[in-house]
């Protein structure tokens, strides 16, 4: 007899099988990052595919088999419809659901990271900023990055410990964190940042929405978040044991 197990979560991707089924990837509140097979649910007269989109927050009932965890029921608790509307958004949540994918490699439940997958999606669903939209995305990424326990240090020069001014800075992901002009040339080990971009991140490991939500971003310090932002996560991937 098949135990019924029953969660709340984040619909973050969806692959076709067969002629009618479907493979979900799913971070639920009490498991993680499962998946789960989705049988018939491509039929027009299936019940369920109507609760169980892409980027849904859903009531998901599933059972374990010998090779998949099988849908049962679902119930839609919240569509984001916002995000779906809008192509740049839409654009966000598959980047957060790639990052998010890519980094969990088991099934372990995790409280932190489902606050954090409630905040965003709620926040780029909302969001009126079209001017920083991106910063959905690096807060997403940097706050996910550090509790995965990739947190940098901003404050301080990773080598000589002396708190940072807005002079030339470094950021070398080995450390990882700013370094100052001295200790890189000492290095040479690091990327430029826009000392502007450095402030950003500050404000997001703050989760200071006050004052992200009504940032215009300049072209240089989009492009050096940009920049670092996508050398470090390549970086972990990279570095990754598990």
């Amino acid at each position: 007899m098949f135990i019924h197990y029953r969660t709340q979560g984040f619909v973050l991707k969806k692959d076709n099988r067969g002629e009618a089924n479907q493979l979900f990837t799913i971070y639920t509140k009490e498991f993680g990052k499962i998946k789960i097979l989705g049988k018939a649910i491509r039929k027009s007269k299936s019940k369920l595919r109507g609760a169980i989109e892409l980027f849904y927050l859903s009531e998901i009932e599933f059972i374990q088999g010998k090779i998949h965890k099988t849908l049962t029921d679902a119930v839609l608790i919240e569509s984001f419809s916002d995000i779906k509307k809008d192509l740049e958004k839409l654009s966000v949540a598959y980047k957060i659901s790639e990052v998010l994918d890519i980094l969990i490699k088991g099934q372990e439940a995790d409280a932190k990271i489902w606050q954090l997958l409630n905040e965003t999606f709620n926040k780029l669903n909302d969001w009126k900023n079209e001017n920083s939209l991106k910063i959905v995305y690096y807060y997403f990424l940097w706050n996910f990055l550090s509790v995965l326990g990739y947190q940098p240090e901003l404050y301080n020069c990773c080598v000589c410990r002396k708190k940072l001014t807005p002079e030339k800075l470094f950021f070398n992901q080995e450390k990882p964190g700013i370094i100052c002009n001295n200790c890189f040339k000492a290095l040479k080990s690091g990327k430029e940042i826009n000392s502007s971009a450095v402030k950003i991140l500050r404000l997001i490991l703050e989760k200071n929405w006050q004052i992200l939500s009504k940032l215009k971003i300049d072209s240089e310090p989009q492009k050096s978040l940009n920049i670092i932002s996508k050398e470090y996560y390549l970086f972990i991937i990279n570095n990754q044991t598990t």
